[in-house]
């Protein structure tokens, strides 16, 4: 049997059939469709959408980029089992889906994107918006999207949409290759009908795998854990993926070994399990970070080991230091000329903890008195950071952590990406559940917040869901809000002012920039951003938008101002005015060292300066072989 139907339509009624299960638990792969419209998506999918709106629900977006954060955004609230799509015409529309779909890719989120396509036919060539290339006349701008996706397709036949969708959703629920997947669709192609077997939309389920691991690799795994002195986990996204967060607290129980993570492990461990030592890396606490130095094996958890992570090289300092990865990707497996042990984080956890239990293995007493007591020292740093003795003076950036972190309970959500925050959040925030810590921190994308939790509260709608934001990131994306506003999504904004781009600023500083182009000022007669500060009212902007608008001069106003808008039932934006970007923000400076070149020659004694202590650092780094 068949039923003849456009190519748009057969592609949405296929969507709409499509399962991942994992656990015993099913639900909608593509649960919904973000869109804008324009020539070369309204009539093909456009129409398909409101032909069967019943079956895919339709999100209105602002812009393309925004609308791949709120996908991303919930595929993450969601464990990686559901996602939405997007649809964008031809043009700037396809081309703005690049960021998003690089960051999707780096983050291993899924999304699926469906960008409209020049005419297959090439009857109307060049159409609106074409990119004409003389050497290859199959090339659109669409091909921009190729080297950000796991998957791309260009769909120039009816008949080839069905291996093509096939296998976009074979990638979207594999938990190795998963990230951004495009098929690119020609606008005449969308509209062309076609005799579909009637099997194409069937109900189809995608088991989504925890593999266990080999014998072998397992057995390997264990004499390492057993013969380490000073091991230390560092636990990365892959464990929240896996959801093996409570295997990691019986691992880490078990066996005393102590728990660091990074930007995308942190809440792995609840902050006051007895095994989590906190953040590592660049933007992490000194308690993980010595534990790193001194530690002779690494136990790495569904970890990328990013130059963040690693200090760009420069952390693990122990001679003889070995590393033991636990990933899911035999590529992360192998990093740092690591032992690996290739399988599912929930899977490969209870394995070794299991296997470790028939040995009664657990570290020294010595071991635990020593990170226990660090670990309480550093809780007291934190402390101080979020003290406000004067709560009628104009707060710091750390003591509006604080505030946050004095009313948050383990409902809430932060979410943040970019700027000074996802350093002081990383050493400071304590995290109360799994899920709670939402950080995008492998693109580090300015302007995924708002739209990203957007997402999230779609996702969880019964979580307080909070965007963190800085004036240089809301600049550069704020106009999801009126989405927000539109369709009664009660996200919380905390919209922090400090006039320019802080942590680049501090970065500039260091290493000899000397803060050039980072303050938001009037320009001086010299050339510089050196002039009183600008007249932005972020807080009115955010206002005309639509967005409920609560203003907090000082720590007492801005106590009062998130509690209320914790409580709200509509989207709610608490501003405050902290210091400005040539200041610093509080909390502790870098436990660890990063790698960010510096001028080899130069006059100004600041890029001298910072040259010299560049090439002290370099001297430090190593290659693990």
């Amino acid at each position: 049997m068949t039923t003849r139907l456009t190519v748009a339509q057969a592609l949405v009624r296929f969507l709409a059939a499509q399962y991942t299960e994992r656990d015993g638990q099913r639900q909608r792969l593509i649960s919904a469709t973000w869109g804008i419209f324009g020539h070369g998506n309204v009539a093909g999918l456009g129409q398909a959408l409101v032909e069967y709106g019943a079956d895919m629900p339709f999100h209105q977006g602002r812009n393309e980029q925004s609308m791949v954060h709120a996908a991303v955004g919930y595929a993450r609230q969601s464990n990686r089992l559901s996602t939405h799509a997007v649809t964008t015409s031809i043009g700037p529309g396809a081309t703005n889906l690049v960021t998003g779909a690089a960051l999707a890719t780096i983050n291993h989120l899924p999304v699926l994107l469906l960008p409209g396509d020049i005419f297959a036919t090439r009857v109307a060539d060049p159409v609106l918006q074409q990119l004409e290339v003389p050497y290859a006349g199959d090339i659109s701008v669409n091909d921009s999207l190729r080297p950000v996706s796991k998957y791309f397709d260009r769909v120039t036949r009816p008949e080839a949409l069905i291996p093509a969708a096939l296998q976009a959703m074979r990638v979207l629920t594999d938990p190795v290759e998963t990230g951004a997947v495009t098929l690119a669709l020609p606008q005449d192609v969308q509209a062309e009908a076609y005799d579909w077997p009637d099997e194409f939309f069937a109900e189809r389920i995608w088991t989504v795998r925890r593999p266990g691991a080999d014998p072998a690799e397992l057995a390997e795994a264990v004499s390492a854990i057993r013969a380490a002195q000073r091991p230390l986990v560092i636990a990365g996204g892959g464990v929240h993926h896996s959801r093996a967060e409570e295997a990691l607290a019986e691992f880490a129980a078990a066996t005393g070994i102590p728990v660091a993570s990074t930007q995308a492990g942190k809440g792995s461990l609840r902050h006051d399990h007895p095994q989590d030592v906190g953040a590592v890396g660049h933007t992490g606490t000194a308690t993980a970070n010595e534990l790193a130095r001194q530690a002779d094996l690494v136990i790495g958890v569904g970890t990328r080991y990013t130059d963040f992570t690693t200090a760009s090289g420069t952390l693990f300092e122990q001679q003889g230091v070995r590393f033991l990865n636990l990933n899911i990707a035999p590529y992360d497996g192998h990093k740092l000329a690591g032992r690996p042990l290739v399988a599912d984080a929930r899977s490969g956890l209870t394995e070794l903890t299991e296997a470790l239990q028939l040995h009664t293995h657990r570290v020294s007493g010595t071991y635990i008195d020593e990170y226990s007591l660090d670990k309480e020292r550093w809780e007291q740093r934190v402390d101080a950071c979020f003290e406000a003795d004067e709560p009628d003076i104009r707060p710091t950036q750390a003591q509006v952590l604080g505030a946050l972190d004095a009313l948050a309970d383990k409902s809430d959500v932060l979410v943040n990406a970019a700027g000074s925050l996802p350093g002081d959040l990383h050493k400071l925030w304590r995290a109360r559940s799994r899920d709670q810590y939402h950080l995008e921190y492998g693109y580090s994308c300015m302007g995924y917040e708002i739209p990203a939790a957007i997402g999230v509260k779609m996702a969880a709608p019964e979580r307080n869901v909070w965007a963190l934001v800085g004036d240089g990131t809301y600049l550069m994306m704020p106009t999801e809000i009126v989405t927000a506003v539109q369709e009664g999504i009660a996200i919380k904004l905390l919209l922090i002012q400090n006039h320019g781009y802080a942590s680049i600023g501090g970065l500039s500083e260091t290493v000899g920039g000397e803060r050039f182009g980072t303050a938001y000022r009037y320009q001086s007669d010299d050339g510089t951003y050196t002039g009183a500060p600008l007249p932005v009212d972020l807080a009115a902007n955010a206002a005309s938008l639509g967005m409920r608008v609560l203003r907090a001069k000082t720590v007492r106003d801005l106590r009062a101002a998130l509690a209320e808008a914790r409580a709200a039932d509509t989207p709610t934006c608490v501003y405050v005015e902290t210091e400005t970007a040539d200041t610093v923000s509080g909390p502790p400076p870098a436990q660890a060292w990063w790698d960010v070149p510096v001028a080899e020659t130069a006059t100004r004694p600041s890029a001298v300066k910072a040259r010299e202590l560049y090439e002290r650092h370099v001297s430090t780094r190593r290659r693990h072989l």
